[in-house]
């Protein structure tokens, strides 16, 4: 299946380490993924736009994810990684050279503590002052929740990672999805359907069990909802427990085809597509 015409990949990584040195301090060590690798990924399935997202090895250096971005091109935002150390000046360039967010990532390192997250979040707010970015958060579902007050006074849009991270093992009608849809229902609020894998329990590449949750939040929230295809599809699931930060961590084999045709088992009609894979991430991202 092809995307739409202007499709948008709202989850990518690019990693480079013969250039851009990973963080002494990550948690684990990704091969190389290059722009042009992706760029082929793309062709492929007609997408025409990305929006590339820092991953944590590279912590608050977003050289290689600027970088990547002036080699996709004029169709390409991003979100950044940034700490307290960075000043009104350096957020304006990110956001002139096409960054339009920050990204809290809480999951990486199992963080499961709720002061913690929040102290974050409110890090994040005040150093985007003023600025227009958005502010996306990977975190565990019962963070998320328990962060509700903090997320819905946000003063900035804010974007859930990988179906916040809902165990669909639990269906539409546990507890927690009703907590997530409460949460989602605050006007400002956004959610990704990205990485499946991460909240299945069905060892096959449909993820069946996924898709209920993907479709009430796409009926519940047509405007709000994007996609991303989490490539190139780090791993992290099923490490051994002698598994040291700078082994090199193959990334998981996916069917990039297949990961796409998923939209089609979550979406009714081509004008939900249009919404999700077109409509909605060219606001967010103004793109």
């Amino acid at each position: 299946m092809q995307a739409p015409a202007g499709a948008v990949d709202c989850h990518v990584h690019v990693f480079d380490p013969a250039r851009f040195a990973y963080a002494e301090s990550r948690r684990y060590t990704p091969p190389e993924a290059t722009v042009a690798g992706l760029l082929r990924m793309h062709e492929s399935l007609g997408i025409e736009r990305a929006v590339f997202v820092q991953p944590s090895v590279y912590a608050a250096d977003n050289r290689c994810l600027l970088d990547a971005m002036r080699r996709y091109g004029p169709n390409a935002r991003g979100v950044a990684v940034v700490d307290g150390s960075f000043s009104r000046s350096q957020i304006d360039d990110l956001y002139a050279a096409g960054i339009r967010g920050v990204r809290l990532n809480l999951e990486v390192g199992r963080e499961r503590d709720a002061p913690t997250a929040l102290q974050q979040l409110e890090c994040a707010l005040l150093t985007l002052d003023s600025s227009p970015m958005l502010v996306q958060i990977y975190a565990a579902t019962q963070v998320l929740l328990a962060c509700t007050p903090a997320l819905t006074a946000s003063p900035k849009p804010v974007l859930i990672d990988h179906f916040g991270r809902m165990p669909a093992a639990g269906g539409v009608g546990q507890a927690a999805f009703a907590g997530l849809l409460g949460l989602m229902a605050s006007p400002h609020i956004w959610i990704k359907l990205s990485g499946p894998h991460q909240i299945s329990s069905s060892e096959s590449d449909q993820f069946s069990d996924v898709a209920p949750i993907a479709s009430e939040l796409l009926a519940r929230f047509p405007d709000r909802v994007v996609w991303g295809s989490d490539w190139p599809h780090t791993g992290g699931a099923t490490r051994p427990a002698s598994f040291r930060p700078t082994d090199v961590e193959a990334f998981r084999p996916v069917n990039d085809k297949k990961n796409l045709a998923l939209v089609w088992n979550w979406t009714r009609t081509a004008k939900e597509r249009e919404a999700l894979l077109v409509e909605n991430p060219c606001r967010l991202f103004g793109l």
